[in-house]
């Protein structure tokens, strides 16, 4: 398609950025970059600090609608749901028109949907706008790091993506943090009101955001030569774009296939989705541990999450100590880059720290005379091994499958989300009918059981690439047709083309 196009249009008359347009998002001031990077992360902390900040309201939803703490859980259930089903949906629709409308529209909305929230005289009620919250919220997460990627030059990806990464890895965390001093202080209903001003305040900041996403701006440049000059020869290379449906069918289709098909995809998503489930199935744990067994307020028990919080912080912050390890792995001679297995060496580590923190709290958490401190502190290797294992899996998923890096991650997050959606539900029930040393070793178990699978990626990766269908297929279309796939700068815009 591409080349009919380029064949049928005269080559002096294409939109293209020149090295220092002004236009190109990467040549934009430093400034205004790492304001763009700051504003789409705090959006993302927001989205995600409303899926657990509800869970600090659920003694008061409870009480009001006389609901079991099963009932009262599935709120961050059908919001998790949401976020799952909207990064589907979001990406191909930001392909198609940009990121900024995306972004406000889906912000605007998403903010709409908090408010019946914090109006609503039954669960039932509070459930539905939930799951439409998070549909619309997605957006502000799924297109997150493809805006960082837009404005970010190669040699500050790895940094900008680190910035970004703060705002939705501590979202969760802090979530219950804030959600609990509001919840004790003026009630479940202000956990709505309190999301909606940060809402608001996410609304201005990105009211100040232009168009970061290539394409889009290309294809308007392309327009607006054309009606200053009068000549309809004007043209981008992305003037032809596959209706909106058939791009949201491939977007659903291949995620779907590559995790049915791919082993990589399928060992890298069943993994991080049970530390994912388990994460979240935090924000039940602490509150049986904290307020049911230690006694102390709603506020008290969100700051117990500050360990795993102050454990992603590190892992983030580290970045220019693991990308230096990841870099004296050598480089691929075909692409110049670490090969995946570097990264698959970050994610080991990760799978190990994960599983240390979850048992040492679970065999700390009880009995009260165990300080409270000691179970916090286990918090911090299983935030950092959290954040280890799902930002290095992405990169090792983004190396592996290259074109397809989108609809790899795709499934990734639906994935992950799915289990964050069911594990809590399943876990309200399990802290019940047994005791949280018992049910957390469980769980650390779970996660000690998937350690193999980072090891045995970082030893044979490369064998398992080899024998992959999808990424022999890769390699062919490189190796015949290298100058048209040098052509894109997003893995996101090449992966939705490609049919």
């Amino acid at each position: 398609m591409l080349s009919d196009l380029t064949s049928e249009r005269p080559e002096e008359f294409q939109v293209t950025f020149d090295s220092d347009d002004p236009e190109d998002p990467k040549n934009w001031p430093t400034w205004y970059r790492v304001w763009v990077m700051v504003t789409v992360s705090f959006c993302a902390w927001v989205v995600v600090l409303y899926s657990t900040s509800y869970t600090s309201a659920v003694p008061g939803l409870r009480e009001e609608f006389h609901v079991s703490r099963v009932a009262g859980t599935m709120g961050m259930t059908a919001y998790l749901l949401g976020l799952a089903v909207g990064s589907l949906i979001a990406p191909p629709l930001s392909e198609l028109y940009g990121r900024r409308v995306v972004y406000l529209g889906c912000l605007c909305c998403w903010a709409v949907f908090v408010i019946p929230g914090g109006l609503a005289q039954s669960l039932a009620s509070i459930i539905a706008v939930r799951l439409i919250s998070g549909l619309f919220g997605a957006a502000l997460v799924s297109n997150g790091p493809g805006t960082i990627v837009d404005v970010s030059k190669p040699e500050h990806l790895a940094m900008g993506m680190s910035l970004y990464s703060l705002g939705p890895f501590n979202g969760p965390v802090l979530g219950p943090l804030i959600g609990g001093f509001v919840y004790e202080g003026l009630g479940w209903r202000w956990t709505n009101w309190m999301v909606l001003v940060l809402g608001g305040v996410s609304i201005l900041m990105m009211l100040t955001v232009k168009e970061t996403y290539a394409p889009e701006i290309l294809r308007r440049k392309a327009a607006r030569l054309r009606n200053k000059s009068g000549n309809p020869q004007w043209w981008c290379r992305y003037d032809q774009r596959c209706s909106s449906m058939r791009l949201i069918l491939v977007n659903l289709r291949r995620p779907c296939v590559l995790f049915f098909t791919e082993p990589i995809v399928w060992f890298i998503n069943v993994w991080n989705a049970l530390i994912y489930g388990i994460l979240y199935l935090c924000f039940v744990a602490y509150p049986v541990v904290f307020s049911h067994h230690r006694g102390w307020g709603p506020g008290l028990t969100g700051m117990s999450y500050l360990g795993i919080g102050v454990g992603i912080v590190l892992a983030i912050v580290a970045e220019p100590l693991i990308r230096r390890l990841i870099n004296s792995r050598g480089r691929d001679p075909k692409t110049g880059k670490p090969p995946p297995e570097a990264a698959a060496l970050v994610m080991a580590i990760g799978s190990l720290l994960t599983p240390i923190g979850q048992l040492g709290f679970s065999w700390t958490c009880l009995p009260k005379t165990i300080h409270w401190a000691i179970p916090i502190c286990f918090g911090i290797p299983f935030g950092a091994g959290n954040t280890l294992s799902f930002i290095y899996s992405s990169n090792y998923l983004a190396g592996a499958y290259g074109i397809y890096a989108a609809s790899a991650l795709a499934s990734n997050a639906v994935i992950r989300s799915l289990f964050g959606a069911g594990l809590p539900l399943a876990g309200a029930k399990m802290y019940q009918a047994m005791t949280p040393q018992l049910a957390g070793t469980l769980c650390g178990v779970l996660e000690v059981a998937m350690i193999p699978i980072p090891f045995v990626f970082w030893r044979y990766g490369r064998r398992i690439r080899d024998k992959s269908k999808t990424i022999r297929q890769l390699r062919e279309e490189s190796d015949s047709n290298d100058s048209s796939a040098s052509d894109e700068s997003r893995p996101e815009s090449r992966d939705d083309r490609e049919k």
